[in-house]
């Protein structure tokens, strides 16, 4: 088994209204969980989104599981061993059946693995996971053998990404999924219904392998809305909520009955760039005339970059519930470089950087980014927006629904320029953002899934690539640290800020918060 990942203790604190957890009650009836994001799809193999994943979590398990700090864990893989540096060995747990009383074999592994590089037009595919494996061989119904097409030694911490489903269901289409007619997995919950944009409702497998959950019904209501998220949980009406809202914070600090748990995440916010056409629709001359693409030009990235006063951001949009960012994860996830530090605010010297490419009267700047998907998002952008402006670039905000920016700003459309982002390290270290944002796009070899703007950089891909094949924990981590140093070095992308994860609940009950931000309904403990 891989040895776990640990993460420095800062990374992973609740706060001291939840320092003790109360024993736990009996078993509840109802869990009304309020969830700021929405899912874009429930078919857990469809879309790499981290509402997608959190839901699919209630219903489907992994070979390997991830605990609340991304340690690897036992899941539906009770152990698992390397035979040689491309062949891996998996052994199941007896007796897990799937929700309709079938037996779990691998051969339910196998169809799983196939079906993700088969489901069309995914506009996040979970291929970056699973490009590395050559083939599949069911030993016996518990036991089966991937081959990888070189040395994976991250082939577990890909496997705690991809949800297993039965063997009958490989052909099933992403709409057989929000029928409901294929969510049919081992996990702690039975799929009941799903209301698009509003609820999804589960019920409690009493037969699960990993112990029944406390709760005999769960509701997740889908509440974008920040304030009437909040209002809610005031009110009643949901038992907790996520993504608690900064502007409501220090009104549930005040309330007695209410609790809150933090952990810093495993996201970064940042600005992604199209650095891939000559002239790009959203960077143009003050006036607007066509101009060769600025954004591709490393010093105006830089520019951009030292325009941005991330402190001012953290302190005072996110009142400190962030962290300003220097790269791509967090201090203490595997791979995190210590000596990327937040770039300095320098006004002079973005000015500076902006003359010595050409343009002492800067350029027009449009900036896309969501309005409804991550905490303060569109006052983020805002501010941006009025940073830029002072560095001499002309900019525009335009925040638009999270599902626009998806669907618009990726392949085929590319319609922005610039835009907003976020990114969360399924994996827990430093590879996920590497391979998806900034490894050149192939999307057959599930590189660059998530890379929007289309940089390219092979000195930085050969890189990556000698990481992912390096089985030496040390040696690897060193070589994610290289990568993450030469992307910023370039400022393929410029990052502002790893998120903090915050919940709060009703009194009466404790969460274990988590750095993956997943709103698990299973980690809710009534207490007494």
């Amino acid at each position: 088994m891989t040895r776990p990942r640990l993460l420095a203790p800062r990374l992973f604190l609740a706060t001291l209204l939840a320092a003790a957890i109360p024993a736990v009650a009996p078993r509840a009836q109802s869990l009304t969980l309020a969830l700021a994001s929405t899912p874009t799809a429930v078919d857990p193999h469809f879309h790499n989104l981290v509402p997608n994943n959190a839901i699919a979590a209630h219903v489907f398990d992994k070979l390997v599981h991830q605990d609340e700090r991304q340690q690897l864990i036992p899941g539906l893989a009770e152990s698992w061993r390397p035979l040689s540096d491309t062949v891996w060995e998996f052994r199941l747990r007896a007796g897990v059946t799937f929700h309709d009383g079938a037996p779990l074999e691998a051969e339910d592994v196998a169809a799983s693995l196939r079906r993700v590089p088969a489901v069309p037009n995914s506009p996040g595919p979970f291929t970056q996971f699973t490009r590395g494996i050559a083939s599949v061989e069911v030993v016996d119904a518990r036991t089966l053998r991937i081959t990888t097409r070189g040395p994976q030694p991250l082939l577990p911490t890909d496997l705690s990404v991809i949800n297993i489903i039965p063997r009958r269901l490989e052909a099933a289409t992403t709409a057989d999924f929000r029928a409901g007619t294929a969510m049919v997995g081992t996990g702690p919950f039975r799929f009941e219904s799903f209301s698009p944009g509003d609820r999804v409702v589960l019920t409690r497998n009493d037969g699960y392998w990993g112990g029944a959950a406390h709760w005999q019904r769960v509701t997740l209501r889908i509440i974008p809305n920040d304030s009437a998220r909040a209002a809610a949980l005031l009110a009643g009406d949901v038992d907790a909520v996520d993504a608690v809202p900064i502007t409501q914070l220090e009104a549930l600090k005040r309330r007695p009955d209410l609790r809150l748990f933090r952990a810093t995440s495993n996201r970064v916010m940042f600005l992604s760039f199209d650095t891939f056409r000559e002239t790009t629709p959203h960077a143009t001359q003050r006036g607007g005339a066509a101009m060769p693409n600025p954004l591709r030009d490393p010093r105006v990235r830089a520019a951009i970059s030292r325009a941005i006063n991330r402190p001012a951001i953290v302190d005072r949009l996110m009142e400190g519930e962030a962290i300003a960012a220097g790269g791509l994860l967090a201090d203490g996830f595997f791979g995190a470089s210590p000596r990327l530090t937040p770039e300095a605010f320098d006004l002079d010297g973005a000015r500076r950087l902006l003359r010595e490419a050409g343009l002492p009267n800067g350029f027009a700047l449009t900036i896309h980014g969501p309005n409804d998907r991550f905490p303060n998002d569109e006052k983020i952008l805002q501010a941006v927006a009025q940073m830029l402006q002072r560095a001499g670039i002309e900019t525009r905000a335009e925040a638009l629904p999270f599902n626009t920016i998806l669907s618009q700003g990726g392949p085929p459309n590319h319609a922005y320029s610039t835009m907003l982002l976020g990114w969360g390290s399924n994996t827990g270290e430093a590879s996920s953002p590497l391979r998806a944002l900034l490894a050149t796009m192939d999307r057959d070899r599930g590189m660059g899934v998530g890379n929007r703007g289309r940089y390219s950089n092979p000195a930085l891909d050969a890189v990556i690539q000698q990481a992912l094949s390096t089985v030496d924990d040390a040696a690897r981590s060193a070589l994610l640290q290289q990568a993450s140093e030469m992307a910023m070095a370039d400022h393929a992308l410029v990052p502002i800020l790893y998120q903090v994860n915050i919940w709060a609940t009703r009194g009466g009950i404790a969460y274990t918060p988590r750095a993956d931000e997943w709103t698990l309904a299973r980690f809710f403990t009534p207490a007494n």
